[in-house]
């Protein structure tokens, strides 16, 4: 018995490595519960619309569900020689209800089947990365509220900038996963169109319904041109670019706790459950987790890299170099989650040193522009001319080895006569982020607000 879809044609077996090259059942079997859930619905429209007789479409959707329960509870026999999923989907039907398996693929090709199954798992995938990005945000702002007026420096360049707390710090990190969710969710809804129908490249002359496999498998509407509809993966590398961002984000995350873990800064301590040892030096507990989260970015940029080259030649309509799209959707995805899953463990694993961070803080005269803007708001200095000012004054504390707020009066009014003993209080690091009050600063009670405003938005998200 011939197994292959396309094997009447031809009258020799392929080459062994013809049949190596062509063969994707070794990762296109991620696909069983798409491409069974697709092919209930085109059975389903088939019989609806009389192309088959009802009987067979029972017998398709009973073979059907076996094949999942077998799938699913891993008795379902795999073999190379079936090349793809799709066929090894039919002739397990074949064997179980008979002829009436060959009507399944009536109206139909791979091409549109396989364009359905692998839009049906990517906007799976964009929901499971979503509810992964909304408990690392839950994550996040939880610590942040905890952490709300826990005072660290706040760097540029690396270098210690001005002083801010570590709830604001996290809050950023909500920010940016709030857009990395709208960029996944606007490639979900531009990839929630139904291939189905659209046969090999042309459509078919058989009277289907598009519309009734579109509902039945959830997606907005049919997809309009048939060539597009075979040929498209926008949805994989859009899905790819979103992974590729969120990833970056997550690794500067991630580069942040290896550095906050490190003797340096001794700003965070991350508890066994995510740290390791080494084989030969016993006092190591390294951030193992937040570097291979940090790795992760690689794999997933390389992904999006790959798929664009797979696609930049490809005329249309379909080509069998679109095979080589799986695999790397595949890798990129499970390597996204896997990153998501860990950093949000991090978070809520991670303890503050809150000591270590407010004397980080105070050092490198991070209070400096607080000066500044004292003198123009109570002196009404030009601020060009304050930054001038307090230039000359942090030289002066430099050269003495003293903190900002060391500095004498008297030495301050060397340097400019107008200052008065109430400049002494902007110069702690506590006064400085109780001032930054506009929106978006990193006041306490700034941070407070906005980690309760989104613990409420994300609670509304999850009883929705």
């Amino acid at each position: 018995m011939n197994t292959r879809m396309w094997g009447g044609r031809f009258s020799e077996g392929p080459d062994a490595i013809m049949e190596e090259i062509n063969a994707s059942i070794g990762f296109d079997r991620k696909l069983f519960r798409q491409d069974i859930e697709a092919s209930k619905a085109h059975a389903t429209m088939l019989a609806a619309t009389g192309i088959i007789g009802r009987e067979d479409a029972e017998k398709i959707v009973e073979g059907l569900d076996t094949i999942l329960r077998e799938i699913e509870a891993g008795k379902f026999k795999f073999q190379r020689s079936l090349e793809d999923i799709h066929t090894h989907v039919e002739a397990r039907l074949k064997q179980l209800i008979g002829a009436a398996a060959g009507r399944l693929h009536t109206a139909r090709s791979r091409n549109d089947q396989v364009a359905t199954d692998f839009r049906l798992w990517v906007r799976d995938a964009i929901d499971q990365i979503d509810a992964g990005l909304r408990d690392l945000q839950q994550a996040l702002a939880e610590k942040a509220l905890a952490n709300a007026g826990t005072i660290m420096p706040g760097f540029t360049h690396l270098q210690t900038a001005q002083p801010v707390t570590f709830g604001h710090h996290l809050l950023a990190y909500v920010e940016m996963i709030a857009r990395d969710r709208g960029r996944f969710a606007d490639a979900r809804k531009r990839l929630n169109e139904n291939p189905l129908g659209s046969a090999a490249l042309a459509g078919t002359s058989f009277p289907i319904d598009r519309a009734m496999t579109s509902k039945a498998l959830g997606f907005a509407r049919p997809t309009a041109n048939s060539l597009d509809a075979v040929s498209d993966r926008d949805f994989a590398l859009e899905t790819l670019a979103a992974a590729s961002i969120c990833s970056v984000h997550l690794s500067r995350f991630a580069e942040e706790v290896v550095v906050w873990c490190s003797a340096g800064f001794n700003f965070i301590r991350l508890s066994d459950r995510f740290t390791t040892g080494s084989s030969i030096m016993p006092q190591k507990r390294n951030p193992d987790a937040a570097e291979l989260s940090r790795a992760k970015t690689g794999r997933i940029i390389g992904s999006l890299t790959g798929l664009l080259i797979v696609m930049k030649g490809l005329p249309l309509a379909y080509s069998k170099d679109m095979q080589e799209d799986k695999e790397q959707v595949f890798d990129a995805i499970e390597s996204l989650v896997l990153a998501i899953a860990a950093t949000a463990g991090m978070v809520r694993d991670m303890a503050a040193n809150a000591e270590a961070m407010k004397r980080a803080a105070g050092a490198s005269y991070a209070t400096a522009t607080d000066l500044a803007d004292w003198l123009v708001r109570t002196l009404g200095m030009p601020f060009r001319r304050a930054h001038e000012v307090t230039g000359e004054v942090v030289a002066l504390a430099e050269k003495k080895g003293v903190a900002l707020e060391e500095v004498s009066l008297a030495e301050m009014r060397k340097i400019e006569p107008a200052i008065t003993a109430e400049v002494f209080g902007v110069l702690g690091v506590e006064a400085s982020v109780k001032s930054r009050t506009s929106l978006g600063g990193t006041a306490p009670a700034n941070v407070r607000r906005e980690a309760k405003r989104w613990l409420a938005r994300l609670a509304r998200e999850a009883a929705t």
